[in-house]
């Protein structure tokens, strides 16, 4: 086996599998990335055998081979390298990495005892952008659950949305205080996942590593496995085998009363309240009176904060209070200037949505006052 690669090309599909292969594991190859040398191009593979990562690289391969090594020592040292081009050759089972002067000689592993990764030749893509997922995610993710014992909340939900006269992606996330479901357009209808598919945290955030919002993702099912493919990476995310709660039952029949904010005054606000919270208490309330809303937040073991905004409201007055990262948590996530703010009377459900469209809300549990 003898190649030679692009140091920033190599380093870059090295550490694309770090967040992939175990860090504590009884089975020392899953520590291992393989590397296998084909025809102008350089495969590398992890696996923690729940997600798998097939990239491919250009390369010059002057002989074929493959081998399996560490991924974070092989990061470690790529990384450390300096010059532009990696020489890359495999003795037995010892690899030689040189680049100008700098020379290293690690043992790896055969590549006959890595984990064989199913095929996927017979899978159906479907296409959809790139900063359309990545969108999905970021506005979503951030209300997952984080109880291992609750695992089919401990990602995030996604099924084909589309009606008669729109395609379209949905992407759900819960904790039980808080939910979050963003819509993304698609060009067609993903018929695998009409029923939805639940996606787990690590899977996701791999997701979100590999796609360039500039370009189009194939995405498609295997078994219980979701696929994504972009110009030179295969993703295999195995799904979580759980029924999701029915969430539009938690989607407030009835609209609270609606207000009209300027999105960054809000959320600097909240940022500002934060500032006195602290594990134990994150409470803000907001106190809403003709013309204006006051924040407060109050903690006894670091001190208090209060804010006014003027806004538009002429209705009662009304108190009601949240756990402030929550709403900052939703508000961030927003791209536009305003959002919409329909606050749940009593202990009813508040939702905050974009004033503009209905491609995301947030449904968040008030606290106690």
């Amino acid at each position: 086996m003898e190649i030679k690669i692009n140091r920033n090309t190599f380093l870059d599909g090295i550490q694309k599998t770090l967040g992939i292969v175990e860090k504590k594991t009884t089975m020392p190859i899953l520590n291992n990335i393989l590397l296998t040398g084909e025809v102008g191009k350089l495969k590398i593979v992890a696996t923690d055998r729940e997600i798998s990562l097939i990239s491919y690289y250009d390369a010059e391969v002057a002989e074929k081979g493959e081998i399996t090594l560490s991924a974070k020592k092989l990061y470690e040292m790529v990384r450390e390298i300096q010059g532009e081009v990696i020489n890359f050759t495999k003795i037995n089972n010892i690899v030689k990495i040189s680049c100008q002067r700098a020379v290293y000689k690690i043992p790896g592993l055969p590549a006959d005892d890595f984990p064989s990764i199913s095929d996927d030749s017979d899978v159906k893509f479907y296409n959809i952008s790139g900063s359309v997922i990545k969108d999905l995610i970021t506005k979503t993710s951030f209300a997952m659950a984080t109880d291992e014992m609750r695992k089919n909340l401990n990602g995030v939900l996604l099924e084909d949305g589309s009606d008669g006269n729109n395609c379209f992606f949905r992407m759900v996330a819960t904790d039980g205080h808080r939910l979050a479901l963003a819509k993304g357009e698609a060009s067609e209808i993903f018929q695998e996942i009409t029923k939805g598919v639940i996606v787990p945290r690590k899977g996701l955030m791999e997701i979100k590593k590999i796609i360039d919002e500039n370009e189009n993702v194939g995405i498609g099912m295997h078994k219980n496995m979701l696929i994504l493919r972009t110009e030179n990476t295969v993703l295999k995310v195995s799904l979580v085998d759980a029924d999701y709660p029915d969430y539009k039952r938690v989607i407030p029949a009835e609209k609270g009363i609606g207000v009209v904010l300027e999105k960054e005054p809000f959320l600097h606000a909240l940022k500002r309240m934060n500032v006195v919270s602290s594990e134990r208490y994150s409470g803000v309330i907001l106190s809403f009176s003709t013309g204006k809303m006051t924040l407060n937040s109050t903690n006894l073991d670091v001190g208090e904060a209060m804010e006014e905004i003027d806004i538009k409201y002429s209705g009662d007055d009304l108190d009601v209070g949240f756990n402030v990262n929550y709403l900052i948590d939703a508000i961030s996530v927003i791209n536009g200037d305003s959002i919409l703010f329909e606050v749940g009377q009593g202990l009813k459900p508040s939702v905050i949505k974009p004033a503009d469209n209905d491609n995301f809300l947030c449904i968040i549990m008030p606290l106690k006052i």
